[in-house]
Order: structure tokens, then C-alpha cells, then sequence
């Protein structure tokens, strides 16, 4: 057994805990739909569940850094997923026609881009004391720090954005 095992172990259970809460709040809004609230409920206490889970893995994996380090991070990840990872996976889904999968990769991808810019900006102000606030498109992910008329991605409403 190894310190480099346990490290691959942390962070694996990480992305499994991680995984596990997306999936069972996808299942928690299905449940509603469908009228089953205590399934519903089961499904959003066990995803919070899988999120303190993850969490402390990804603590005891020593993964966070101070909000600088973690903000390279951010700007570093965001930028990989715009420019590299979802560029193929929308060729990918363009080539087979699967016309559902395309629109989901290209939103997130635009999405990733405006992420990654408002991470530099947040970085580039770090000490500013004024607040900020931020809006997020339910539909595709985008964020803004203006409230706008409709989403500059996928031309949601501005009333649906959520406020941060």
C-alpha cells in the first residue's frame, strides 16, 4: 500500500460521490415530475449526502488551495473544456447527427468560456470589496453579472436566471 494509492483512491471516490449527487438530484427533479415527493425527497437527501462525501474527500486529498490557487484552477479547467474537451465532442456528436447531444455539448462549451473569463476577472479583482452578482441560466449554464433580457447562449428568458 502506498501514499500515492490512497491519493488515486481519495480522488477516485471523489469523482464517484461527485457523479452519484448529480445523478440522484437528475432522478430528485424526475421523482417531482412525476408527482412521487418522497422519492423525490430520498433522491435530494442522498445527493446532499453524496456531496458532504465528495467534499471531504476531495479536503483530505489536500485539492484546495487558497481562493488564488483555487481560481487558476477554475480558469485552467474551464479553459480546457472550451477549447479542447467539447470542441471534439461536438465534432463527435455533428458526424453521427445525434442533433440533441450537439446542442447540449455546444451550450456548455459556450457556457465554459464565459466561466473561464469571469474566473480571470475575479482573480484580476480579487480584493475588491464591492459585491458582485452573478446570474445563471437554468437552461444552459451560462453566467452573467447583469441580469440580461435573454440568454446570450441559448436565448432564455432573463426572469428564469437565478440569482447569485
Amino acid at each position: 500500500m502506498s501514499e500515492n494509492k490512497t491519493l488515486d483512491n481519495l480522488m477516485e471516490a471523489f469523482a464517484g460521490e461527485s457523479q452519484a449527487n448529480r445523478k440522484y438530484l437528475a432522478y430528485a427533479k424526475k421523482a417531482e415530475k412525476d408527482g412521487k415527493m418522497n422519492a423525490a425527497k430520498l433522491f435530494k437527501a442522498a445527493s446532499d449526502a453524496e456531496t458532504i462525501h465528495a467534499l471531504k474527500h476531495f479536503e483530505v486529498a489536500g485539492k484546495i488551495g487558497s481562493t488564488v490557487d483555487n481560481l487558476k484552477d477554475g480558469i485552467a479547467g474551464e479553459t480546457h473544456e472550451y477549447k479542447e474537451m467539447y470542441p471534439e465532442f461536438v465534432k463527435e456528436a455533428e458526424a453521427v447527427g445525434n442533433k440533441a447531444a450537439l446542442m447540449t455539448f455546444t451550450f456548455a462549451m459556450k457556457a465554459e468560456e464565459v466561466h473561464a473569463r469571469l474566473y480571470k476577472e475575479a482573480l484580476e479583482n480579487i480584493d475588491q470589496e464591492e459585491e458582485v452578482f452573478y446570474y445563471l441560466c437554468p437552461i444552459c449554464g451560462n453566467i452573467e453579472k447583469m441580469l440580461p433580457d435573454k440568454c446570450s447562449i441559448c436565448g432564455a428568458s432573463g426572469d428564469k436566471f437565478i440569482k447569485y
